[in-house]
């Protein structure tokens, strides 16, 4: 017994021993202090949010501050983000990945972790070059500095980096060429530089990645075509040249890829025809050549890979008749096919049918020739969701409610636009509900009733309706309100609306109305569409007060476009909140612009112009950071604008014929960063706004009236013509190194035009004329090569007109009435305008032209004093104010050179 008791105490303590030793292991730190002190030093480098819900942006639930973990006294391998070898203790990942940092970094301090083979940054807000210093982290596999905000040009030293497997730097700001990019990365098997501003020609040396199987390159400002080396990468399976400049033939070379299932080559200049053996591409899953210019009829051996899911030619220029081959339906697999916007012409095959499986069809613009459309081929394509058949060129109308009935049960998205469409219902198919429909487009289809059969929805799930472009009249049914997110109706003859019929919440989000014939006041039943975040009821006759209850709807309502109607009275003072664009221009506005506006931080767009505002200039506008466009054009706003402004990212800027007096501050214009430099950041969006609705407004051009249905976000212009401003042109105007337009006419500017200019490198059109100004025409101006119009009339002007062809390409007005300017420009400019010879020419026999004309002075001067003594004699004693206007001492006449 005792023996037993001797064993298993043993035993226990054997257990207890082991169990001390495994619990000391345990607590024993892993990491190497000389590695925590760098990770920590590294750490120092980068701005981190002071709050965690600043990390989240754009509601990305991914992001998190991973050093946060990061404390001195804990154990460096078990902090978020880093990953050590279980033996040596040395760090040898590091994975920063949507971590909210901010700032610089060189990486210079990772030196110091000789392990590292994994650094991931991917998802922040790092700025700045990446410095050679990449170089020291020598055994780096793998690398990822994607969607960042990294400029500059890829250091060469990044060649030094043998061991690197994937280098992902997409969505960044890097530049230049990648020329010797890959020639020492002999075992990359991901690389990824899409969405940056790289140049030049793809490297002939790309071709030599044996290994590589993913290479993406898509949007860049690549040239040239692709190198026939890519015959060599027998591995790829992906590769991505999206949206740059690329030409030439399809790259033959590519058909070698025998591996390859995806292939985007989109948004580029290929032309010429497709190779009749694209089926070599076996392995296919997604092909998409759309908007190229490729020419000739779509091969049918796309419809032989049977791997085929997804392909795109649309927007292209392929013609003849679609045809499919001997397309089986158990062994096509294609679920989107593409074809919309080329020439296609002759019937819609019936082979279409046996593309079984497809889930998305686009043959929009296919042209029929004015035959009938079958919409029965498309029967036994049960799955299909989305149907895009618009302007077909067909004569006969297509039965809206025929259409439905093939897919009641699956079609989500319809498009018909640009056919002649019925919507009238029928009895086979009224009591049917529409289960899925989300979108329906009927634009242009001579509608001329509201398609009832929306009625039908379920659910209230539909997302859009486009029905702008009809002859649609009436009033807009009460119903809808409830059922639709996305309502088009602009460009019909509606005169009213239906007060909703139920007391259902709203679904209607966005709105748009314009060019209709609705009548009276807004209806206020607007306001209780507590949903809206876009209302768009412009180029209407609505009169009366902008009810005031529009501003229960600021906690969601982001645009407001109210133009050319006959809107009368003052802005409501609580319109304001997360307004991004307020457009009520053209109205018969009066008061002053509400102060309330100074709380819509997010305001980008503010267009008052055309109405009877009666204000002084809006200074407190510049507390608004995001606004880009301001136009007061043509209201009552007055007094003097001479304090500094500063305006960073305004755009924009028209306060023209107005009553605005006073000089201008020489650095008036000096804080204006928006058009002193343009935003680096490429935004795929190009225009103002986004999503559903692009800003528009009407800016004065070239001496025109130009609307700008889409406004470039790159477009830049200022106009204070019309007013009372006088002093010099601030010099500060010189800084605005992106302005394009620029119109200071009819104010009393005097003095001389500043050189700076000269530095306006982008500038189109410049009208100074009527003013005071004097001195010459800065020579500096010469140089402006996209200088097209210009405008220097009624000034006192005087000296040598620039040289340069965009001088000599003026109409003669363009100089007129200056005291004194001359030159070869001005010579030139005036004789292509007067070729016969009339007064603006020197005309021939100058001498004895001269003779005759004192002769004849001298003829008639003793007549002419006694003539003149008398009636100067009469007026002295009445002098009415045509004859001060006319005669008074301190009217000159003046005539420039050109005119003499």
């Amino acid at each position: 017994m005792s023996r037993l008791m001797l064993i298993t105490l043993s035993f226990l303590f054997s257990h207890i021993s082991n169990f001390g030793d495994t619990h000391a292991a345990h607590t024993k730190q892993l990491c190497r202090p000389e590695q925590r002190d760098v990770l920590l030093e590294f750490k120092d480098e980068f701005e981190t949010p002071n709050s965690h819900d600043s990390c989240f942006v754009n509601n990305n639930l991914n992001r998190h501050p991973r050093m946060k973990s990061w404390m001195y006294n804990k154990d460096c391998c078990d902090w978020d983000g880093i990953k050590c070898d279980l033996k040596s203790g040395e760090v040898i990942e590091l994975d920063l990945s949507f971590s909210c940092l901010h700032g610089h970094t060189s990486l210079f301090k990772l030196k110091n972790l000789p392990s590292l083979n994994s650094l991931s940054l991917s998802n922040n807000n790092l700025s700045g070059e990446v410095l050679s210093s990449i170089r020291n982290l020598s055994h780096l596999n793998f690398l990822d500095l994607s969607n960042n905000l990294f400029s500059g040009g890829i250091p060469l030293s990044i060649g030094n980096l043998s061991h690197l497997a994937s280098l992902d730097l997409s969505d960044n700001y890097f530049s230049g060429e990648i020329s010797s990019l890959t020639e020492n990365l002999p075992h990359l098997t991901t690389l990824d530089l899409s969405n940056n501003h790289f140049v030049g020609q793809i490297p002939f040396s790309v071709g030599n990645l044996s290994l590589l199987t993913i290479l993406g390159l898509s949007n860049n400002n690549f040239d040239g075509e692709i190198p026939s080396s890519f015959a060599s990468l027998n591995r790829l399976n992906t590769l991505m040249f999206r949206a740059n400049n690329l030409s030439g033939k399809f790259p033959t070379a590519l058909l070698n890829l025998t591996k390859l299932s995806i292939l985007g080559i989109s948004y580029n200049h290929f032309t010429g025809t497709l190779p009749a053996n694209i089926n070599s591409l076996s392995n296919l899953l997604y092909f998409d050549a759309s908007v190229n210019s490729f020419s000739g009829t779509l091969p049918c051996a796309f419809f032989a890979i049977s791997s085929l899911r997804y392909l795109d030619m649309s927007n292209n220029q392929l013609n003849g008749t679609l045809e499919f081959g001997n397309v089986s339906s158990s062994s096509n697999n294609l679920v989107s096919l593409f074809l919309g916007n080329n020439n296609f012409r002759g019937p819609i095959p019936r082979s279409i049918s046996k593309l079984a499986n497809l889930v998305i069809l686009n043959i929009s613009n296919y042209n029929v020739q004015g035959g009938p459309v079958d919409f029965s081929i498309f029967s036994p394509i049960k799955g299909l969701t989305q149907l895009y058949i618009s302007h077909l060129n067909t004569t006969t109308t297509i039965d809206l409610n025929a259409v439905l009935s093939l897919h009641l049960k699956s079609i989500s998205i319809l498009d018909l636009s640009g056919n002649r469409v019925s919507t009238t219902n029928k009895s086979s198919v009224a009591n049917q509900p529409l289960q899925r429909l989300s979108s329906l487009s009927l634009s242009d289809c001579g509608i001329t009733e509201f398609p009832e059969i929306l009625t039908r929805l379920e659910n209230g799930l539909m997302t859009e309706l486009h029905i702008p472009n009809n002859k649609i009249k009436g009033q807009v049914p009460g119903w809808l309100w409830t059922l639709i997110r996305y309502v088009n109706l602009s460009n019909n003859t509606f005169n009213g609306f239906e007060t909703p019929t139920t007391k259902s919440p709203s679904s209607v989000t966005y709105l748009f109305a314009s060019n209709n014939n609705f009548t009276g006041e807004i209806p206020s039943f607007i306001c209780t569409l507590d949903t809206l975040d876009t209302l768009d009821l412009s180029n209407n006759n609505f009169n009366g007060p902008i009810p005031r209850c529009i501003g229960n709807l600021k906690s969601n309502l982001s645009r407001l476009i109210l133009r050319q109607n006959r809107l009368s009275g003052s802005l409501p003072e609580n319109i304001y909140g997360n307004l991004i664009s307020l457009d009520v221009g053209n109205n018969q506005l009066v008061g002053k612009l509400p102060r309330s506006l100074i709380h819509s931080s997010t305001l980008e767009v503010l267009n008052v112009e055309s109405n009877m505002i009666n204000d002084s200039f809006p200074f407190w506008l510049t507390s608004l950071q995001n606004l880009q466009i301001l136009v007061l054009r043509s209201n009552a706003f007055h007094g003097s604008i001479q304090q500094q402004t500063r305006f960073a990212k305004l755009r924009i800027m028209d306060i023209s014929r107005n009553n605005f007096s006073g000089t201008l501050p020489s650095v008036f214009f000096s804080s204006w960063t928006a058009m002193s430099t343009l935003d680096e950041e490429q935004d795929e969006e190009m225009y103002m706004g986004s999503g559903y609705y692009h800003d528009s407004m009407v800016l004065m051009n070239k001496g025109v009236a130009m609307e700008l249905v889409r406004i470039l976000k790159i477009y830049t212009a200022v106009d204070f013509s019309g007013n009372k401003l006088e002093g010099e042109i601030p010099n500060s105007i010189g800084l605005l190194k992106e302005l394009r337009v620029l119109n200071l006419s009819s104010n009393a500017f005097s003095r001389r035009i500043p050189p700076s200019l000269g530095d306006l490198k982008a500038l189109e059109s410049l009208d100074v004329s009527r003013n005071k100004l004097s001195g010459g025409i800065p020579q500096e101006l010469g140089s402006l090569s996209y200088l097209s119009h210009m405008n220097f009339s009624h000034n006192h002007l005087a000296g040598l007109v620039p040289g340069g062809t965009q001088f000599r390409t003026q109409v003669c007005s363009s100089f007129d009435n200056n005291d004194g300017l001359f030159g070869p420009s001005l010579d030139v400019v005036c004789r292509r305008t007067n070729p016969e010879g009339d007064e603006t020419l020197e005309p021939e026999g100058e001498d004895e032209e001269e003779v005759l004309s004192w002769v004849a002075a001298a003829v008639g001067f003793v007549p002419g004093i006694i003539f003149g003594f008398t009636i100067g004699c009469m007026l002295i004693s009445y002098r009415p104010e045509w004859f001060v206007n006319i005669f008074g001492p301190s009217r000159r006449r003046r005539r420039s050179t050109a005119a003499r």
